[in-house]
């Protein structure tokens, strides 16, 4: 294999790369090839690796963020991503340039960033490890070097208060916020010298166009651009943009109101049979149809920063004041950019833009209601798009797996 490029702004790989632990989590596209892009956020001081992960071709991005320690003279890697060969290489540049990896931290307990941790650090043995204090494994809970993480490895305290990094980062913890069926935590990490704060799940931003992973591998994109199964696919701009928009459904709603799924045997034989685009995958079947007017989905999810809408329904809205207090800690934090570790980042935003992605624990208001702090709409979500969320939420409480939603916080901001 080539050696990688030196880190820079925008750099990407130019071929796939091979990843030897893709069977831990099979089902997680793109599987053992993952391309990495390095991003230089802020020069000489923050960076993001981006990688794409999905499935049934819904791929977004994923993405760990690297930090300079300028008080100890090394690097701190949030939320790792694949270590496939370039990523370490990448990695390695910096280290060349700003001094070891010393810490890598899994700020969160969910199992898609879970199963890259522990292959990532043991790729870097001098670095500390530290994770999301309320690990958990099914079906039996086992000790972390059974999880594949290295023996050391250390639990998250709740503040940075006597860390190795507390002169260059604040962190708080969310959680654990528990259900039957797992739980939700995640520390957001807060970055002094760049005023950056880095979150896992807990907001998204969309970006308008697709990301430059998924312009270079643009089949998922593709595969979405289709009405249905019959129409076929050039690869332009024009269907890059439309798959792209689909995906950012899909992801966010999983069955937003402009899609009707195909669940007749023989609509779905005759599609798969008849389809001119077999070359996307899956064998031709395409068991979608996207209505007139679905375009109106996406557009009202731009404008900043949002909590997605599984998290508000499902998670968070049972919960509101340990979420709100969490939230708060972090807009006490004097920053001006947020890096979520999926779909778009970084983002422009501060503790203003920050505080009104939660409102919706205070008020029934929309979040279209709610002027970020450029004093813009910001992002709303179709009542017809939670329908099946809201299908879900109520099977969830009426099976005693979630609590019924907690009253609406009382506090005002």
């Amino acid at each position: 294999m080539a050696r990688c490029p030196s880190p820079r702004a925008g750099a990407s790989a130019d071929a796939r790369d091979e990843w030897r632990w893709w069977f831990a989590l099979p089902f997680l596209a793109p599987y053992g090839q993952r391309r990495t892009e390095l991003r230089e956020v802020v020069p000489n001081e923050v960076w993001t690796l981006d990688q794409l992960q999905g499935t049934f071709m819904v791929h977004v991005p994923v993405r760990a963020t690297v930090v300079r320690l300028r008080s100890t003279q090394g690097l701190l890697v949030y939320a790792p991503v694949a270590p496939t060969p370039r990523c370490i290489e990448l990695v390695k540049d910096l280290e060349r340039q700003h001094g070891p990896v010393q810490h890598i931290v899994l700020p969160t307990v969910g199992v898609e960033h879970k199963f890259l941790a522990g292959p990532f650090a043991r790729r870097f043995p001098s670095a500390q490890c530290w994770v999301a204090p309320d690990q958990y494994a099914l079906p039996v809970n086992l000790p972390l070097p059974f999880l594949g993480f290295p023996f050391g490895t250390r639990p998250l305290p709740p503040t940075e208060a006597g860390t190795p990094w507390e002169a260059d980062c604040a962190h708080a913890l969310l959680g654990p916020l528990n259900s039957k069926q797992g739980k939700f935590e995640e520390a957001a990490f807060y970055h002094r010298s760049s005023r950056t704060v880095m979150v896992v799940d807990a907001v998204v931003a969309v970006s308008a166009t697709p990301p430059a992973l998924l312009e270079a591998e643009p089949t998922p994109l593709l595969f979405h651009s289709r009405d249905d199964a019959s129409q076929p696919v050039a690869n332009t701009a024009d269907a890059r943009l439309k798959g792209w928009k689909r995906t950012v459904l899909f992801a966010l709603f999983f069955r937003p109101a402009g899609l009707r799924v195909l669940d007749e045997t023989g609509e779905l034989l005759s599609g798969a049979l008849n389809s001119p685009s077999k070359r996307l995958g899956w064998f031709g079947f395409y068991p979608f149809e996207w209505q007139p007017g679905w375009e109106a989905s996406f557009d009202a999810l731009r404008g900043g920063l949002f909590v997605a809408p599984g998290l508000q329904t499902i998670i968070f809205n049972r919960f509101p004041e340990k979420v709100l207090d969490w939230a708060d800690t972090v807009a006490s934090w004097d920053f001006e950019r947020v890096i979520p570790a999926h779909l778009d980042a970084p983002v422009a935003a501060d503790s203003r833009a920050w505080r009104s992605a939660f409102r919706f624990l205070e008020s029934r208001a929309p979040l279209d209601q709610v002027a970020d702090a450029l004093g813009r709409r910001g992002p709303r979500f179709l009542q017809e798009d939670m329908s099946l969320l809201d299908e879900a939420e109520a099977g969830l409480v009426a099976d005693g797996t979630i609590l019924p939603r907690a009253p609406l916080a009382s506090r005002r901001r």
